[in-house]
């Protein structure tokens, strides 16, 4: 990986549909991911195995991953909350997995209702299984910038617990912005908090939701600061039950545009990800509202 290029771990399938209360048929998800695979996206994240009744959207994790088309080279990772969730994702065939938790004691309560501390100790035994079998395993920090309960959140909180996710063996930490409140000042301060704490930019993802707008902003002062790899979502759909007011995420689309533009190297093609983009929107019964989905990309003659 050379400096000029970025990872594009795209979290439209899990992240991006679990807050629609539209049932969406299994055979819809597989194509989504299908076409997210043909558009050369190389991390997709799958579904999540919580509670089917926490999320009911996603209730049908074990069917989607067991009938899930592989393709070479690409990794399908999902979430697991606990050893039940790890166990039921197990045998649906997952080879890697995502444990969630946040820099907010109150929006880890609301969330999954336990501590922070109370979090770590139910991932300690899912991950240590995670290396045994030899599995890939990521961690998300949510609510890394501001959180809906508790108000601002320090950066001293997100280096404590991005630092214990990697103590307990997670090969990466995903940072997020769960309500889409920071600007790049925030970001410079909180990545900048990270990346003197001695982790590498090598072990963190950031993750943005565009709630107000300034995702791409966002990602342009986390290049600048070396960050290579950002959490994506087609068709810019996601939010969080437990998030008031959060909207969808980054768009992929309109994070692969500005890539191009910067000269960065991704491996996604802009094409055929906006029919992956257009097919999630035609499933979900509304139109594109991201930007390269309203105005296309721009290229010269």
């Amino acid at each position: 990986m050379t400096d000029r290029d970025v990872r594009i771990y795209e979290v439209g399938p899990r992240d991006g549909l679990q807050n629609e209360a539209t049932p969406i048929s299994t055979d819809a998800k597989l194509r989504f991911i299908d076409l997210l695979a043909d558009a050369g996206l190389r991390e997709i994240e799958a579904t999540s195995f919580v509670s089917p009744r926490a999320i009911p959207q996603l209730a049908d994790a074990g069917e989607l991953l067991a009938q899930l088309t592989r393709r070479p080279g690409v990794r399908y990772p999902v979430l697991v909350p606990n050893a039940r969730g790890l166990e039921r994702a197990t045998a649906a065939g997952a080879d890697a997995i995502c444990v969630f938790t946040a820099a907010s004691e109150a929006f880890t309560r609301a969330n999954i209702n336990m501590t922070i501390a109370e979090s770590m100790s139910a991932f300690r035994p899912v991950l240590q299984d995670a290396r045994e079998r030899g599995w890939w395993s990521r961690g998300y920090v949510s609510t890394a910038f501001g959180c809906p309960y508790q108000g601002e959140v320090g950066e001293a909180a997100v280096v404590g617990v991005a630092r214990e996710l990697l103590a307990l063996g997670v090969d990466e930490v995903s940072i997020g912005d769960t309500i889409g409140v920071a600007g790049p000042a925030d970001v410079r301060r909180v990545v900048g908090a990270l990346l003197g704490a001695g982790i590498a930019p090598a072990q963190l993802a950031l993750h943005f939701h565009d709630t107000r707008g300034t995702a791409i902003a966002n990602v342009s002062a986390a290049l600048d600061l070396g960050i290579r790899t950002f959490d994506a979502s087609t068709g810019g759909t996601g939010g969080c039950p437990y998030a008031p007011g959060a909207a969808g995420n980054l768009a992929t689309e309109d994070l692969v545009y500005l890539l191009d533009r910067e000269g960065c190297a991704h491996g996604v093609d802009l094409d055929a990800l906006m029919v992956a983009a257009h097919h999630i929107a035609g499933v979900l019964g509304r139109p594109l509202s991201t930007k390269v989905g309203q105005a296309g990309a721009w290229r010269l003659p």
